[in-house]
């Protein structure tokens, strides 16, 4: 009977020493997807402003919001400012197509930073810092 409980005892501790490294592949594996994930929502989501941008170019492009949302202020301004002297000439009727032009630009501008990635969006924009179009 000694052997029956020396052979138990060796298969429960062979057992304990996989379950042991076992453990210890699941943990580095849980750390990497872990930073793997962060990298990615830092990359993706963090700074990302892709979303707003592009619906507020979409729905109030002529007024240039989304141009201030990306930190582009000379931008901004040109766009409100132009819209603003189109609906002051709009009483003569020229101003009705310089609003309509920035109103295109919005929607031009909302739908191309919806198309693009994250990434490509991100880069682009944000850290490349391309002002139009």
């Amino acid at each position: 009977m000694s052997d029956d409980k020396k052979d138990f005892g060796d298969k429960a501790r062979e057992a304990g020493e996989d379950a042991k490294k076992a453990a210890g592949d699941f943990k580095s594996e849980a750390k990497k997807t872990a930073e793997e994930f962060k990298e990615g929502l830092n990359s993706a989501g963090g700074e990302n402003k892709k979303i707003l941008a592009g619906i507020l170019a979409i729905v109030l492009g002529s007024l240039g919001v989304h141009k201030f949302i990306l930190g582009y202020q000379k931008e901004g301004i040109i766009l409100l400012v132009v819209t603003v002297i189109g609906m002051v000439l709009s009483c003569i009727g020229v101003g009705i197509f310089v609003v309509w032009a920035t109103g295109l630009i919005g929607l031009i501008e909302g739908i191309i930073y919806l198309t693009k990635s994250d990434e490509e969006f991100y880069n682009t924009y944000q850290v490349g810092k391309k002002p139009w179009f």
